[in-house]
Parts: structure tokens; C-alpha cells; sequence
């Protein structure tokens, strides 16, 4: 015998049934990881940045041992990628000269800073401090007294090297980020200004050629009076950017002992202190 339900019955029903639903709906949908297919782009967190961090992707990994190494001096740079850094090991192997990096924009401080500018310091080793620029933060010339205020001055110890602006490839956005090459250009010489302004001493510009030409357009200006920093994964450091006849400094690795970043200073290290004392 068939039976029949009742009106009430069949809305008690129809409304668990909606309750279940709803209850699913509202459960957390996995969201896909940074860089994974049909996720976001990996976006380096702010700060992350460090010196040559777009070479190995723009202008590729050459082989063999640099040209004319036992000429040069060898150095490196850090940042806070490295954390704490064994300093003696480094000097032993022959590192006497280093780079560490102390601001990013007008955000960062790297936290190691310290025991990598002191330490290097306390080995031996003539160092000096680098700024990665971020040109769509903030002017030039904020940039150059957070830098100067964070751990980017000079003095004339004899041991310090003058500070750098390490101008390259955004790593998370437009490669010049945002600006035309003219814009560029007045920003680079606001920060320059700046640096010369607050320590008397013109800073070391590091950049790689193909991004100099890129976004700068190959600008020749600053040649005469700052040094050039090049960076190059290759056994030749190849074309430089307009004006510069040499290099001062060249970031040859990112594969190097104990430290990844390894440059080669071009001279002496008679040459390295003659840099630092200016």
C-alpha cells in the first residue's frame, strides 16, 4: 500500500538537503601555489632582492675560469641569503674584498647586516655596503639617505669602500619598472647626487650591459665619474655599457665556494684600498 507524504514532510526534506549544500559551499577552496598552473606568478617577498639576481635568466650562464683571474682580486658580495657568514673561510681562500647589501628601497634593512659588515671587517677585508634599487618606491634621493642612514656611508679608514646602487632587473614587475629610459636616467643621477651630497664620495654603479641598454638607453654620462660594477655570468665579461672603457669590478658567478656571488676587483689589492681611501 503506497504512502503518502505529507506537504510538510517533503519540505523538511527539500530544506537538509539545501543546509548540506550550503554547508560545502562555504568549506576553504585549496588556493593553487605561487607559480603553480593556473596559480599567481612567483613574486619574490620585498627585500628578497639581491645584487645580479636576473643575470643567469637575461643574459644566460657561460663557462670556463674568467679571463685574466690572476691579475685580479677576488671578492663577493652578500645579503641576507647568505645569513651569517664564515668569514674566515672566505679570507682563506683568498676573498679579500666584500659587498654587503644594507637596504632595499626606503623598506629593507637586511638583517644580517652586521655580523656581515663587521665580520668581513674583522678578517681582514676591505668592504663597503650596496643598495638594490627599487625605482618605483620612492626618488632617488630618498633612496640614497635611507641608504646612507642604514649602513651605506662612507669614511676614510682606508678599509670602506663607497657604497653602490645596484640598478638591474625588476624582480617583480616591469623589468625597468615603469619608466622610460630618460626617466631613468634622472633617477639614477637624483640618487648619485644624493650619495656624492651626504658622504663626498661618488658611488659604484652595478648593473648588467643588456639592462643598461634596455632601460637606460645605453646612457654614457655617468662613466667619468662612477665606477662600474658589471655583472656577467661568463668567462669573458664581454660588452660594457657606453662611456665606461673598463670595468672596476665584475660579478663573474653566482656559483662560487662558501658564497654563491664571487667578483673579480680589476687590479691589485692595492688597487682595492686605493678605491676605498678615493
Amino acid at each position: 500500500m503506497p504512502v503518502h507524504r505529507s506537504g510538510s514532510t517533503r519540505l523538511g526534506a527539500f530544506t537538509t538537503v539545501a543546509a548540506i549544500l550550503l554547508a560545502l559551499l562555504s568549506l576553504p577552496r585549496a588556493t593553487p601555489a605561487a607559480g603553480a598552473a593556473g596559480g599567481a606568478p612567483d613574486v619574490p617577498p620585498r627585500g628578497s632582492a639581491r645584487m645580479g639576481m636576473g643575470v643567469a635568466a637575461h643574459d644566460g650562464v657561460g663557462r670556463g675560469t674568467p679571463i685574466g683571474r690572476a691579475t685580479r682580486t677576488e671578492g663577493v658580495d652578500v645579503s641576507s641569503h647568505q645569513g651569517d657568514v664564515a668569514w674566515p673561510t672566505l679570507w682563506s681562500s683568498g676573498v679579500k674584498w666584500a659587498y654587503v647589501k644594507a637596504t632595499e628601497g626606503t623598506y629593507y634593512n637586511n638583517p644580517f647586516y652586521t655580523q656581515q659588515y663587521n665580520g668581513s671587517y674583522s678578517t681582514g677585508m676591505i668592504r663597503g655596503a650596496y643598495h638594490f634599487a627599487t625605482p618605483d618606491s620612492a626618488s632617488g634621493a630618498a633612496q640614497a639617505d635611507y641608504f646612507v642612514d642604514r649602513g651605506g656611508a662612507w669614511s676614510p679608514d682606508g678599509r670602506t669602500l663607497p657604497g653602490v646602487l645596484d640598478i638591474e632587473w625588476n624582480p617583480s614587475g616591469d623589468a625597468c619598472y615603469g619608466k622610460s629610459q630618460s626617466a631613468m636616467v634622472s633617477w639614477i643621477r637624483d640618487f648619485l647626487d644624493r650619495y656624492r651630497a651626504r658622504t663626498g664620495r661618488d658611488a659604484v654603479i652595478c648593473t648588467a650591459t643588456s639592462w643598461w641598454q634596455q632601460c637606460t638607453g645605453n646612457h654614457a654620462g655617468f662613466s667619468t665619474t662612477n665606477p662600474l660594477w658589471v655583472a656577467r655570468y661568463a668567462a669573458a665579461v664581454g660588452e660594457l655599457p657606453a662611456g665606461w672603457a673598463s670595468y672596476t669590478m665584475w660579478q663573474y658567478t653566482s656559483t662560487g665556494p662558501v658564497v654563491g656571488d664571487h667578483d673579480l676587483f680589476n687590479g691589485t689589492v692595492d688597487g682595492v684600498r686605493a678605491l676605498a681611501l678615493g
